[in-house]
């Protein structure tokens, strides 16, 4: 029998469904500490406070809005610690802006040259006689997505949501 003191205490699944996410999430959460370690059980069970959930809440929105687990780590234990993050917060939301807009110009660029490197492509396959290899990749003209070295890869950012880096593919 449960007395009053854990009552209003949530193990990790039930945790996990009110917040809809999974356990392996909330234990994530946990781990990049943006969620507080909870306490345990004489089994040795999780046992979170029901604010946890507004605190999983929270979370979502901000990662929702841009924001890293990293970032989110910092500010709330800046937060924690009686401190007041806010201009941080509304410094790191304006550079993600920047960021952004940044990429939306670069994309729209992008886009552009292959447009115009599709018309071009088009003309070659309307020259070439039915049969005959057009060699469109060998005359493929370089399209910069970084800046600098044209012999770079391009340098998307490869980060989840969850503030972890994406793996390259092969």
């Amino acid at each position: 029998m449960k007395d009053l003191s854990t009552k209003a205490l949530l193990r990790s699944g039930e945790l996990a469904k009110l917040a809809g996410i999974s356990v392996d999430t909330l234990h994530h959460y946990e781990r990049m500490r943006v969620l507080p370690e909870p306490r345990r059980s004489q089994s040795n069970y999780r046992l979170y406070p029901a604010s946890a959930i507004e605190r999983v809440q929270l979370v979502r929105r901000a990662l929702a809005a841009g924001f890293s687990l990293p970032e989110l780590a910092r500010i709330l234990k800046v937060r924690e610690q009686g401190g007041a993050p806010c201009k941080q917060v509304q410094a790191l939301l304006q550079k993600k802006l920047a960021d952004l807009d940044q990429e939306i110009l670069d994309l729209t660029s992008l886009r552009g040259s292959i447009r115009a490197l599709l018309e071009d492509w088009q003309q070659r396959l309307s020259a070439t006689a039915p049969g005959e290899p057009a060699r469109l990749l060998e005359n493929l003209p370089a399209i910069s997505q970084t800046k600098g070295n044209p012999n770079e890869k391009p340098t998307r950012k490869r980060v989840l949501r969850n503030g972890t880096r994406r793996p390259r593919s092969a």
